[in-house]
């Protein structure tokens, strides 16, 4: 299938360029949620999000009927729902948090991953200089509600669980058709969310921005991501997650015209190094998607 093909060219690519493309695809998706923000509630965008990329993943994939039995959808249907909560916690805490203060809290869920991949003093210390260049790239302001904290570690254990449960999916073989499975279960079990998307049906605009929503934010990124999980370890994957806060300052240096900090410029440079020392996990023998 010329659509499965695509996939399989993309496995080609270095890992660091699959997460740049992901990345500015993301932030992408961001400035179109950010739209959405001004007519509807962040957990109804949350569930616009999942809707658009269970449609697009769905009647792209096809999944076949082992993916909808067993162990093999559960563990899917488990990811989809882990997945679709970790967006929802994260698109409420930037609805009571700075941006740059829900980035930095939302981090401690991969750092924890890498923590716990880690072998050597070496390691370690690439941990260190990742953590600190996220910190200070995306500016920490110890300042919102409490509830938006709260939202944004609640995202940071899910996007931990999200790793963890990401690599089990790509390593059963389920790649991209256990994301289309998870995605629609999700999308179903969260359908009361959809009582708050009302004005979303009247304007074919609107509409057309949750499905960029989903596709930007979340098909993209995340097929990468099952390729990637697929060529190394877990740990070094949550590094490797480091380069999209490196990627939003470029995006706005390029896109926007703002031009890095001292601080940020010294983030870039330690994210880089740390990502260079790590240690290299042995890659297992790639899986068909």
């Amino acid at each position: 299938m010329g659509s499965k093909g695509s996939v399989t060219h993309a496995t080609r690519l270095p890992a660091p360029l699959l997460f740049v493309i992901g990345g500015v695809s993301m932030y992408l998706g961001a400035a179109a949620a950010v739209w959405l923000f001004g007519s509807l509630s962040p957990s109804a965008v949350a569930w616009l999000r999942q809707l658009g990329a269970a449609v697009v993943l769905l009647a792209w994939r096809r999944p076949g009927r082992a993916a909808w039995r067993g162990k093999v959808f559960w563990l899917a249907a488990l990811f989809g729902l882990v997945t679709a909560v970790m967006n929802l916690a994260f698109y409420e805490s930037l609805d009571r948090l700075p941006l740059g203060t829900a980035v930095a809290l939302e981090f401690v869920g991969p750092v924890l991953v890498a923590a716990f991949g880690s072998r050597s003093v070496r390691d370690f210390g690439a941990l260190l200089l990742v953590v600190s260049g996220v910190v200070l790239i995306a500016d920490v302001r110890w300042a919102g509600s409490t509830l938006g904290v709260l939202f944004a570690l609640s995202a940071a254990v899910l996007w931990a669980a999200y790793i963890v449960l990401g690599k089990r999916v790509a390593s059963v073989g389920l790649g991209v058709d256990g994301l289309a499975v998870g995605f629609g279960v999700a999308t179903v079990v969260l359908s009361p969310l959809a009582l708050s998307t009302g004005p979303v049906w009247s304007s074919p605009r609107l509409i057309l921005l949750g499905v960029g929503v989903g596709v930007l934010s979340t098909v993209v990124p995340y097929v990468f991501d099952q390729i990637v999980l697929r060529r190394m370890g877990q740990a070094r994957f949550a590094l490797l997650l480091a380069l999209l806060p490196v990627t939003a300052t470029a995006i706005g240096f390029l896109v926007l015209r703002q031009v890095p900090t001292l601080p940020e410029a010294v983030g870039i440079l330690a994210v880089v190094v740390g990502l260079t020392i790590r240690t290299r996990d042995v890659e297992p023998a790639p899986e068909a998607l």
